[in-house]
């Protein structure tokens, strides 16, 4: 089965951007995926919305159209490649494309200079996440440039909360290591001691939490037919899964992003944190 049949790539033609391209490429060249490159005109406006752009937009439309054309010239050779410039609100546009032209995996950098700045995504990229119902996957939130260790996937990393939920990224994390040809474990964080009252919490406590959640995760993956190991960590979920995936030296994470419907929108409560603090890519469902 093949997992990612068109995938996105937003381009800004920035270090970070140029960063991620051998990751794309590696991507489609795995799965057979076409890759559509889209290049943004996102106009400036003197005075707000209400006064006259300050650059004519066909003209920033037609230079980034020309930018796009001659940028990537020794990239992508070995793949169908499609060349698309829009105008309007970056986020926005990258979601309306992938919603209307069947992209299966959107594929971007996060943002992150400097010590104030690793504390946040990209506002395009989190806009995206959160508002996006389909596949993201996000360069490490670091301020060099994406580590090419992880440029070849062969250790996946599955974070899961243990709900019903959990089941369909469970089965496209399986699909996507059988693509890849690459291992997989998951991951669940249970509360540490530390996140209790003492009345309420104790070792023992804490150790018959991880003993349940592996037995359900354990049952839940042989119900659908995934042989991976199961690891249980105490603590914070975000610090959990990051901790996890570099003792594991993991080359891509995978996580479940939620539902239109859940109260926090599709950005749930942790995955924020996770691509926060994730050593390597994310891949969100």
């Amino acid at each position: 089965m093949t997992t990612f049949k068109h995938i996105l790539f937003p381009v800004d033609f920035s270090d970070r951007c140029n960063g991620a391209t051998p990751f794309v490429e590696n991507m489609a060249h795995k799965c057979g995926a076409r890759v559509t490159l889209l290049a943004i005109a996102h106009p400036v406006y003197a005075g707000g919305l209400a006064g006259a752009a300050v650059v004519a937009p066909q003209e920033m439309l037609a230079a980034v159209k020309t930018q796009l054309d001659s940028h990537f010239a020794n990239s992508f050779a070995r793949l169908r490649v499609e060349r698309v410039a829009e105008i309007g609100e970056p986020a926005q546009v990258i979601t309306d494309y992938a919603m209307a032209h069947e992209v299966d995996l959107v594929m971007m950098p996060t943002h992150g200079y400097g010590p104030f700045r690793q504390l946040l995504l990209g506002s395009t990229t989190a806009k995206v996440l959160h508002d996006l119902a389909r596949p993201v996957w996000t360069t490490a939130h670091k301020g060099d440039a994406p580590d090419r260790a992880h440029l070849e996937p062969q250790n996946l990393l599955c974070a899961i909360d243990g709900s019903l939920h959990s089941a369909g990224v469970m089965q496209s994390a399986a699909a996507l290591a059988t693509e890849l040809g690459a291992s997989l474990r998951f991951v669940h964080v249970v509360p540490g001691i530390e996140a209790w009252p003492e009345r309420q919490m104790d070792v023992e406590l804490e150790e018959e939490m991880r003993l349940a959640a592996k037995q359900n995760i354990e049952s839940m993956a042989a119900s659908l037919g995934i042989d991976a190991p199961v690891c249980i960590r105490a603590g914070t979920v975000a610090d959990g899964v990051a901790e996890e995936a570099s003792r594991h030296g993991s080359d891509l994470l995978l996580i479940g992003r939620g539902k239109m419907q859940d109260t926090l929108g599709r950005l749930r409560t942790h995955a924020y944190g996770i691509i926060r603090l994730s050593p390597c890519p994310v891949l969100s469902f």
